[in-house]
Order: structure tokens, then sequence, then C-alpha cells
């Protein structure tokens, strides 16, 4: 199977796992015209799904190194297997209360309190599963600075997206801000439980009853996509705006409206099957940072909607400073980030 065993190549891999993190909801904005959220959902489950079946059929079974993905799968042991599955399904209700918590409050406020609760969770769960299974951790106080750098670098996302809304001064609703606290705690553990399915010390020979990165987010993404099954119903049915949508009003999409959905998924799942496979001893990354680089997510977001989609147009120069600071503050947090590896 491929494995990742370059320092370098890890970081371009983990640098390509953040733009995936922060493009994919583009395939949203496409679809929302005439889509609703809870219908371009089931898409995005479908596409994680058959892209990390896709990744397991042919990176992950071809080669010498390694168990081919099918009969790694078998001989993986049950608690390893409820890990990725439990990942799967925590990262699925994060982000579908993520998306609730952007429609009550907007994007402005969940998403810096959500992703930044998330970034500072993930990394430091990453970082003692690496030193419970011997893999690499890096500096802990570079890492630390790196993190609060890119941290900051979302809240001033947050604070620019804010002062640019027209609906900046309506504040935050108490549910809005209980749905943002809970997906950010969710979106900042799933991590750790699928990370916990592998051998993070030896991709090229795993122990046996462990995984390969392969595996593990195979059954992450069938862990997301039967939730979905829940969490996507109770949401269509009980949407937090808009009226209720059916089954049947899926099935009426276009082949083209649900392959932009299939396509978010696979773009995600990109991002995700990379950072997998650099969090293994080999990469000389660990879980930790490999997980903090690609949640400068939000950054790449914000380019989008700042040079694609327009949403800063005709900015105040406040909002302009915390953009340009937002963006150093980024920069450099990244750069602090690459320095903890070693």
């Amino acid at each position: 199977m491929f494995i990742v065993t370059n320092g370098t190549l890890a970081i371009v891999l983990c640098v390509i796992t953040m733009l995936c993190w922060g493009s994919w909801g583009n395939t949203q904005k496409l679809a929302s015209k005439s889509w609703r959220y809870e219908l371009f959902y089931w898409d995005y489950c479908v596409g994680i799904l058959l892209f990390s079946l896709l990744m397991g059929l042919t990176l992950g079974s071809n080669g010498e190194a390694g168990r081919p993905f099918l009969e790694d799968l078998c001989q993986l042991e049950g608690r390893r297997i409820a890990s990725a599955l439990l990942g799967g399904v925590i990262f699925n209700a994060a982000n579908i209360l993520l998306t609730a918590a952007v429609s009550i409050s907007g994007l402005a406020i969940a998403w810096p309190i959500g992703l930044g609760i998330a970034l500072v969770l993930g990394v430091v769960l990453n970082y003692f599963v690496a030193l419970s299974q011997g893999a690499p951790t890096g500096n802990a106080a570079i890492l630390a600075i790196g993190v609060a750098l890119v941290l900051l670098s979302v809240i001033c996302n947050g604070v620019a997206s804010g002062k640019n809304s027209k609906n900046s001064g309506t504040g935050i609703s108490k549910k809005g801000l209980t749905f943002t606290i809970i997906s950010g705690f969710l979106m900042g553990i799933f991590y750790p439980f699928v990370a916990n399915a592998m051998d993070l010390t030896s991709c090229t020979n795993p122990a046996p009853g462990m995984g390969t990165p392969y595996t593990a987010f195979f059954l992450c993404a069938l862990g997301a996509f039967l939730s979905n099954f829940v969490f996507g119903t109770i949401a269509m049915k009980k949407p937090v705006s808009g009226e209720p949508v059916s089954y049947a009003e899926y099935f009426k999409g276009s082949f083209g409206t649900h392959l932009v959905g299939v396509l978010g998924g696979c773009i995600w799942g990109l991002g995700t099957m990379l950072s997998y496979l650099c969090s293994g001893k080999e990469a000389n990354l660990g879980p930790a940072i490999s997980y903090a680089l690609g949640q400068g997510s939000p950054m790449i977001a914000a380019l989008w909607g700042i040079f694609i989609w327009k949403e800063f147009k005709g900015a105040q120069g406040v909002v302009k400073a915390l953009l340009v600071g937002m963006f150093v503050a980024f920069i450099i947090g990244v750069a602090v980030i690459i320095l903890a590896k070693s």
C-alpha cells in the first residue's frame, strides 16, 4: 500500500488536507440555490464512504508494504473497529450541529467558537494518543505556540466576519451557543477515536489487531454514513430553519445535483485520508501536528469567501485590518507548527 515515509512530503500532504477541509463547503454553496442542505448532506456522506472504499481498494491494497485493505479489515480487533466507527458517528454529529449553529447564529460566530474548541481539544488529545503509542509528538511548547497563533487567526476571521455582517449586532442565542460548543467538543474528539484504531508506530508492519490508515478511515466513513440514518432523518424532519423535507424530495434531485454533494464528500475524504497517512511514525509528524495543520481550514474557507464569493466586498478599514492580521497570524502559526516537528 502507499505509505508516507518522507517528512517534507507529509507536510505538503497536510497542507492539501487544509485545502480540502477548507474547500468542500463550496460544493454546498453551489447546490444551495436549488437543494436543501439536509438533502445535500446525504450525498456528502455517500461521497465520503465511496472515496474511502476506493482508496482502500487501490492505494491501500497495492504494493509490498503493509497489509492489503481487505486483509487488514478482517484481522482488526473488535475494539479497534468500534473506536473507528464511533469516530465517524461523532464526526457526523459534530458536522450537523455546526451547520445548525451556523444557521442560527451565523458563520461569524459559530465557526470561530466551534472550530477554535475543536483545534485546541483535538491537538491535545491527539498528542496524548501519540504519546501512548510511542508515535512522534513534536515539541509540545512550540506546537502550543503554533496552535495559539492559528486560533488567533480564527478569532480574527470571526470578528471580521461579524463586523462585516449586516446582522452582526444581533448577538448569539442560547440555543446557537449550545450547538456551537457541543459541536466544537465533538469535532475535537472524533479524530483521536479513528487514530486509536491505527498502529501509529508502523504503517509498514502494523501490529496484529491494529489497522492501517486506509482501514481506519473506511470505518470512520462507514460510521458517519450509518449514523446519518438517525442524525440526517432528524435534521430533515426537525430542521432548524425552513420546512421539513422528505426522502421523496431527495430522490427527485437531478444527477448533477447529487454529483455535487458526492464531490464535496470526496474532497473532505481526500483531506482526511491524507491526514491519517501523515499521522504514522514513518512520516515523522504524528497525529497532533497533522491534525493541527489541517485545522487551518477556516483560513482557506475565508480565502474562498474573500476572493471567489466576494463576501467582504466594500468592507470597512477595520475589517480589512482584521483580515490582514488573520492571514499574518495564520501563516506564522502554520510555520511554527511545522517547526514543532523537529
